[in-house]
């Protein structure tokens, strides 16, 4: 069943790859259609909802007989809110194997499961000799659930033929998820980049789940599949199992936590044409109202009570990293700019967080700034006033003073307040969530150990390539790992409403907390 002998010969491991999947490809599916379904609302089914994912797709690889599924037993669960947060929410998990009939029970408690709604399947192939991999199927299984209620708590079960969540001896497989509130609320949310598969990505999730978040955001290179990072085929170590081991790894978080994900330069697995999505895709399900959601899948935006956030994709953007340069011709930015001005009119959002992968400022002696980002996109930061800008790429934790056009407008050590409508933006990397760390030029300045410098040695990564540069921006500097927490807080009108921001260390201490402030709509 795979690429023939005579074919072979003449043909790149990439043109194989491409063969197979042009013969076994997951998008040649049997559609039945939306379903129209009982959606939940509070304990009781709203007819005439819908759920999408009708039968599962045709698998991608050679033929496998389905297995008993009381022997199999579903992992990988993850969250993600739809375009909707207040009433949409997709859930996602893996199989080993091939099942029968997968599906989702929902309720509004454990024992209130009777409704069972069908997923889809989304199989991934990986034939043998692409990268460290053997020949390899993953099956990806995806449930969208509309027309739920803000601001509620839901119970569910994922299953398919033979393993039912609401058998009483799986009632413990269970997870719940809440929708996003209708109206201003208090809320914590978290943020990272570059976790990958190991220890300190697995002590960061544990930390996580304490900080009781209504969504995670993760700025882009996730698991490192592909370790190599330049989103091209000639990447070496390859090996689209390690999803499987990172799925599992955050499972205790992102089965009720719904984990935002934007997409890094290690997150373009060329193999899978023609963007290096194709393995995304299969893995996610993230809001469709970006700009162009086959190419930028991981471009797109929800809010939450008083708060819009809005994923990008900086790879269209990347100097240093060019494999998908230019891959939007540009829909991106105009797209941006269209939220951003929609939002900013919006009586109901008071701030605007923007996260994306490659940092517009960082000092670190790895990846430094991107100057693709500052040419395109830090113009429209300062024009709408972006509240705050969180970036990963960079393997430490380094926190700006309130810039704009490149310059401090105001220093901002440990503790005080910016105010974006008259100041500036500030800017976060918080790329220190589990892989490698990188270094620094200048010594860590952080909560309990301040050692201000008046500047630092960097560089910006141009079209022309790396430009040195000595900036005065870099305010904390921390080389170990961490992540961000951000409490948001609303105010009445025309009262101050906050954004109360932390590093946390993997230890559990603070290394750095300010405030941005802007007065409530």
């Amino acid at each position: 069943m795979g690429v023939p002998e005579e074919l072979a010969e003449r043909m790149s491991m990439a043109e194989q790859h491409e063969y197979l999947r042009a013969k076994f490809s997951r998008r040649n599916v049997m559609r039945g259609g939306a379903v129209t379904i009982g959606a939940v609302a509070g304990g009781a089914f709203v007819p005439g909802a819908v759920a999408q994912a009708a039968v599962p797709t045709q698998r991608s690889a050679p033929a496998t007989e389905t297995v008993d599924g009381s022997l199999v037993s579903p992992f990988g669960r993850h969250l993600a809110f739809g375009t909707d947060a207040s009433t949409e929410m997709t859930v996602s998990w893996q199989v080993p194997l091939p099942v029968k009939k997968p599906f989702i029970r929902i309720g509004a408690h454990p024992w209130d499961l009777s409704r069972k709604i069908e997923a889809e399947v989304r199989s991934l192939y990986t034939p043998a000799g692409v990268g460290a991999s053997a020949d390899h199927t993953q099956y990806y299984v995806h449930a969208k659930l509309t027309h739920l209620r803000p601001g509620k708590t839901y119970y569910y079960g994922v299953g398919h033929q033979g393993f039912d969540p609401a058998e009483p001896h799986l009632l413990g497989t269970l997870g719940t998820f809440t929708t996003a509130p209708d109206r201003k609320k208090s809320f914590t949310f978290t943020a990272f980049g570059d976790e990958g598969v190991g220890y300190h990505g697995l002590a960061n999730d544990s930390l996580l789940l304490a900080q009781n978040p209504a969504f995670h955001l993760h700025a882009g290179d996730i698991a490192y599949a592909d370790p190599s990072g330049g989103g091209v085929t000639s990447d070496t170590g390859f090996d689209s199992r390690i999803w499987d081991q990172f799925l599992a790894q955050t499972e205790s978080v992102a089965k009720s936590v719904p984990w935002m994900p934007a997409y890094g330069n290690h997150d373009m697995e060329a193999w899978y044409s023609p963007n290096g999505y194709g393995g995304e895709e299969a893995r996610w399900t993230l809001p469709d109202n970006g700009p162009d959601p086959k190419n930028l899948p991981s471009v797109y935006s929800f809010t939450y009570g008083n708060t819009a956030v809005i994923s990008l994709d900086a790879n269209d953007i990347s100097f240093e990293i060019p494999a998908n340069l230019g891959i939007s011709g540009g829909t991106q930015t105009k797209w941006f700019e269209k939220q951003l001005k929609k939002y900013r009119a919006s009586k109901d959002i008071d701030f605007i967080v923007v996260f994306f992968h490659h940092c517009a400022y960082c000092t670190s002696t790895a990846h430094s700034s991107e100057g693709g980002v500052r040419q395109e996109w830090v113009p429209l930061f300062e024009k709408y006033t972006v509240d705050l800008v969180i970036n990963g790429h960079n393997h430490q934790y380094e926190r700006t003073d309130v810039l704009k056009g490149d310059k401090v407008v105001k220093k901002l050590p440990i503790g005080e307040t910016a105010y974006p409508e008259t100041e500036g933006v500030v800017y976060v990397t918080a790329g220190a969530a589990g892989r490698s760390l990188y270094a620094f030029s200048a010594p860590d300045s952080y909560e309990g150990h301040v050692k201000d410098v008046e500047s630092v040695a960097a560089f910006v990564n141009t079209k022309s390539g790396k430009v040195n540069e000595t900036v005065t921006w870099s305010r904390v500097r921390y080389l170990n790992y961490s992540f961000l927490r951000v409490d948001v807080e609303p105010a009445a009108r025309g009262h101050l409403a906050k954004l109360k921001v932390s590093g946390i260390a993997e230890t559990g201490d603070r290394i750095d907390h300010f405030t941005i402030a802007r007065k409530a709509k």
